[in-house]
Parts: C-alpha cells; structure tokens; sequence
C-alpha cells in the first residue's frame, strides 16, 4: 500500500496555512499527531531537521502526521502572533486531524517554541490524549499553561540544551504535573547534534508506547 503524502492549505484565522499530511508507510494509521515547529523568527519552519525527524519517528509508529507553517513562514499567511496566534494555526490543524480521522485518538507534539505552542493546545483540548514535547525551553519564563496539562507527557531533551539548560530543566521538570517521562538524548546542542538517529529512536519508542 503506497504511503499517503498530502500538500494542502488549511483555512486560518490569519489566512491560509501550508501544511503536509503524512500516513504510515505500511499500514492504517493508530494515532494522528499535530506537529509544532520551531520559532518562526528564528528560521523555524515545518521542514526544520529535528521536526521532520519527529514526524518520521512517528509515522513510524503508525501516526497519521499533521505538520504545518505558521502563519507568516513561506507560504502560510499572516504574521508572527507570539505564541498566541500560533495556537490558534495548531488548532486548525488539530481541526482537519479531528474531520479526517475522527475515529484515531490524537497526541500533539513540538519541538522547542513548539513544544510549548503543542503543550498549550493540549491545555486546552480535551481530545489530546498525549503531548510530546521536544527541547521544551526553560528560558521562556511562562509556564502556567503547562501546569494545565494532566494527560501523559513524554519529554525529550539534550543533555546540553542551551535553551533549557539540564539543572534547569530538572528544576522545571519536578514541578510538572504526572504523568510525566523524560528521555535524555546525549547531544551537544538544542539541535540534537549528531544524535539525531538516538533521537528519533526515541520518538518512535514513544509512538509505540500506547
């Protein structure tokens, strides 16, 4: 069975969002997953190498995966919202997710800014049955929405993350709210420097864990 890949724009309250839906390369898909991308000013964008890495964990799995630009980044319209608009780009995704497989539970994941846009969505999306965020960064001092999270979350950080530094991060870390994992990936940057295969091994371990 050949494995389904979709370019599409999904309406957005700021205009339209380019977004690629991806299946399973083998079988039905289990799960559908929203993928979040890193900063949008800082060069993010749904092709970054550590969200292709995350989404392809995933498929692996056997997720449906939803990635998408926010607005603003290449072709998707409007402009950077700091985080709030963002949320609102992951929920249209989380939206067309819902009326395409209405039958598949659905987790969000992101990696960095992501992470939290992820984590936000899930704080206020009951049918988000998991989050997995990836170099969640304590530098970014707003966390209360997180605290708002009660579904499992399955962390993954480098153990040199110069955004969430590791004593910082395991501070954070035991504030959180069970049920919780955290997987370290033995890495010399936020980026997962050459550890990214370690890193993904980890995603699709996660997958697995249903």
């Amino acid at each position: 069975m050949a494995r389904r890949i979709e370019s599409l724009f999904l309406p957005g309250l700021a205009g339209r969002l380019e977004a690629l839906l991806e299946e399973p390369e083998d079988a039905d898909p289990v799960e559908a997953a929203v993928v979040c991308h890193p900063h949008p000013q800082h060069g993010g964008t749904m092709h970054n190498k550590v969200v292709y890495r995350l989404a392809r964990g995933l498929r692996k799995s056997g997720c449906v995966v939803l990635r998408f630009n926010y607005r603003g980044v290449n072709l998707s319209e409007g402009a950077y919202d700091h985080g709030v608009g963002e949320t609102e780009d992951a929920r249209m995704a989380l939206r067309e997710l819902q009326s395409r497989y209405p039958y598949l539970p659905i987790l969000a994941a992101g990696f960095s800014f992501g992470s939290r846009v992820a984590l936000r969505l899930t704080s206020q999306e009951k049918i988000i049955r998991r989050a997995i965020p990836v170099g969640f960064p304590t530098v970014s001092t707003d966390r209360s929405f997180v605290y708002q999270v009660h579904v499992p979350k399955f962390f993954i950080h480098s153990t040199h993350d110069n955004f969430g530094p590791r004593p910082d991060f395991e501070k954070f870390f035991e504030t959180v709210p069970e049920p919780k994992h955290v997987d370290w990936i033995e890495s010399v940057d936020h980026f997962f420097k050459d550890a990214l295969d370690e890193y993904e091994s980890a995603v699709l371990r996660i997958g697995l864990n249903r």
